[in-house]
């Protein structure tokens, strides 16, 4: 028998109150992209997540998405661990493609 999941699962997309933010951190209240394995986030208060922006440059650290028929960018260079008070409500999860996308591009980020 499975035992079901509580709280935000890899590849959930979440909206997430970011502020308040200091310099150059992405603000405001927006959807986020949750990266943090299933382990820690079954045993943790906070969640590891990368927000989600229809703005901004196309570097190669983002990795373009779809999400509720806008285009936009994950921003792997915001990664962020925040407290699960921060989560407002989960509004969908990513394609598989682009989570494996997200993932190759962390693992080389931390691999050099």
């Amino acid at each position: 028998m499975a035992v079901a999941q509580t709280g935000p699962t890899r590849g959930d997309v979440y909206l997430i109150e970011l502020d308040p933010t200091r310099g150059s951190e992405i603000r405001k209240t927006r959807p986020c992209l949750v990266i943090s394995p299933d382990e820690l986030n079954q045993h943790l208060r906070t969640v590891i997540v990368a927000p989600m922006t229809t703005g901004g440059q196309a570097y190669p650290w983002r990795v373009r998405c779809r999400f509720h028929d806008q285009s936009g960018f994950v921003t792997i260079d915001q990664l962020r661990a925040v407290d699960s008070e921060r989560l407002i409500r989960r509004v969908g999860q990513i394609a598989p493609s682009t989570l494996s996308a997200v993932l190759a591009i962390l693992q080389e980020m931390f691999s050099r």
